[in-house]
């Protein structure tokens, strides 16, 4: 009997996110379902990350329904996962514990079977609130470790931190690092233990001794989720299947490649030559295929590559004999522990898959693709792109001032945004750091939790106004405004606790999209309840009275509607 090797799908959530921008409509979201039902993957990521802030802002969806409408065309068949950034849940903001228990209980009730739990620092303290709660109503605690790697300081820059008494960091994000902290996690609760690599950082290499020291650590289950930017992606997931692996994260592959993660069809095929039962259901997965690539024509200008993947039939994958070979030649060089003949030979089978050819930025500077694209707007506006090279070799100083931390959303952004800022100090004569956002300050100080390398003291002085690490303090937080609106009959902006946690996590954008909810649900009260006509009375108009509309009768039919 083969071995099980169980497949997350990313396709609803990270695979779109990644790709488009988050576009996916709830009717075409619906139009995979039913093959998803059949299709039997252990789970599916279908929420959290950017899709409640996407769908309200681009689509004037609701998050909950989305999720809702989800669960019902699934069922039970597989489970479905939520991303969640631990106490910051979605954004920037630590939240008290009480959003954080709400949020989880909702999310649970709403259909969320797995929450992925992450915190950008790597500080466990920010993820325990939601660990705790997502397990007392029921749910499974995905404990993620952000997955980076160590700042590259030049032979000049240690020379030079040599002469000024600094101290440089040596090995910091070393295997035994992620093995202390996955151990830790455990031994708080978790069900599960994820290796978190969103920039695609993870080289065969690294993937495979970290899986196996994992595995020989831990007694919960061990998940691998990668991405294929720097071209490391489709060759780390087979090393870590050859390592026992117990979860492998994919996408269906009209949606996979490039920023997002590595095809199912690729490693679907790799589990059978491997001798691992996935349990996946390749019909309804072809199904799903079939519908994904209309898909993503209607979303074409969300399509950063457009790069689309060749038609490709997983029921029956005939392959031409060379490509084939490339897949028995990579799984006997996983299994001898040669990884390097392991990326070669995968790069030239996701070359077959028509992907984008590996991002050498992302490679060479070890950076997230969105942290680079993000600088390069950045600099565009400040009409600086001249200066890119210079901001690339100042994100490490940025990055140790900062206390180290791991390059993934938010901490990826507020350092490069820093970088760029310094950049732009110098070309106007400043000193660096003349321009502080806020963002970077609030990091430094302490706000978003502990770095994994001290801050100098003088340094949180002199961009903080501290000396000492300063936590968030969430007695300090303050719930959102849910105000009447007398123009749409007195209405409250947000009609109950689901709406409240939108409002709290989503303030601008939220506010916006409830306020367009509560307008058309006015509508469409007064539309069913036109005013009778005035009756031709020869003393005068009709009593004032009479013009009244039953807000009572309004306000029942607001807690009954949709969004």
């Amino acid at each position: 009997m083969n071995k099980a090797l169980k497949l997350r799908d990313l396709t609803l959530r990270d695979g779109q996110q990644s790709q488009f921008a988050t576009r996916m409509t709830q009717a075409q979201v619906d139009r995979v379902l039913p093959h998803y039902r059949k299709a039997g993957f252990y789970a599916m990521e279908v929420w959290g990350g950017a899709v409640p802030d996407s769908i309200m802002r681009y689509l004037g969806e609701s998050p909950w329904t989305r999720l809702e409408s989800i669960k019902a065309g699934v069922g039970g068949a597989s489970k479905l996962t939520a991303l969640s950034r631990g106490r910051n849940l979605f954004g920037y903001t630590p939240y008290p514990d009480s959003v954080i228990e709400g949020f989880c209980r909702n999310s649970v009730r709403s259909g969320i079977d797995i929450m992925r739990i992450f915190d950008a620092l790597n500080d466990i303290s920010n993820m325990t609130s939601t660990l705790k709660y997502v397990k007392e109503n029921g749910g499974l605690a995905d404990c993620a470790i952000c997955y980076t790697v160590d700042p590259r300081f030049s032979r000049m820059d240690r020379i030079k931190a040599l002469l000024s008494g600094k101290k440089l960091p040596g090995r910091l994000f070393d295997i035994p690092y992620f093995v202390a902290r996955a151990k830790e996690l455990e031994g708080l609760g978790a069900d599960m233990i994820t290796i978190k690599d969103m920039a695609g950082l993870i080289d065969p290499a690294t993937a495979g001794h970290l899986i196996r020291a994992l595995k020989d650590a831990l007694s919960i289950p061990v998940d691998l989720h990668t991405h294929c930017t720097p071209g490391f992606g489709t060759a780390s997931l087979p090393m870590a299947m050859a390592n026992s692996v117990d979860i492998v994260d994919t996408v269906i592959l009209p949606f996979s490649g490039g920023p997002a993660a590595p095809a199912y069809e690729i490693i679907q095929i790799f589990a059978d030559r491997m001798g691992l039962d996935t349990g996946v259901d390749r019909a309804a997965v072809q199904a799903i295929s079939d519908e994904l690539r209309s898909i993503r024509e209607d979303l074409a200008k969300f399509d950063q590559y457009k790069r689309m993947p060749p038609a490709f039939d997983i029921r029956n994958p005939a392959l031409p004999p060379d490509v084939s070979r490339l897949f028995d030649d990579a799984i006997e060089a996983a299994r001898a522990d040669k990884p390097q003949v392991v990326l070669e030979l995968c790069q030239r089978i996701a070359a077959f898959f028509n992907y984008p050819e590996p991002d050498d930025i992302v490679r060479v500077a070890q950076i997230p693709g969105g942290m680079y694209t993000n600088m390069m707007a950045q600099l565009k506006e400040a009409k600086l792109e001249q200066h890119l090279e210079e901001v690339l070799a100042i994100v490490p100083k940025v990055r140790l001032d900062a206390g180290v931390p791991p390059l993934v959303t938010p901490t990826s952004q507020i350092v490069g945004v820093q970088a760029v800022n310094c950049v732009v100090d110098k070309t106007q004569g400043k000193p660096f750091y003349s321009s502080v956002s806020k963002n970077f300050a609030e990091l430094v100080k302490g706000t978003y939790g502990k770095t994994p390398w001290p801050v100098d003291p003088e340094f949180r002085l002199k961009i903080a106004g501290v000396r000492e690490e300063t936590p968030y303090d969430t007695s300090a937080y303050r719930k959102q405004d849910n105000p009447e609106l007398p123009e749409f009959g007195g209405a409250r902006l947000a009609k109950d606790e689901k709406e409240e946690l939108l409002l709290e996590l989503f303030p601008s954008v939220a506010d916006k999209y409830l306020r367009s909810v509560r307008a058309r649900e006015w509508e469409e009260w007064r539309a069913a309840h036109p005013p009778a006509p005035e009756p031709d009375i020869p003393n005068g108009p009709w009593p004032a009275e009479f013009w009244e509309l039953d807000l009572a009768a309004y306000a029942g039919f607001v807690a009954q509607a949709g969004t």
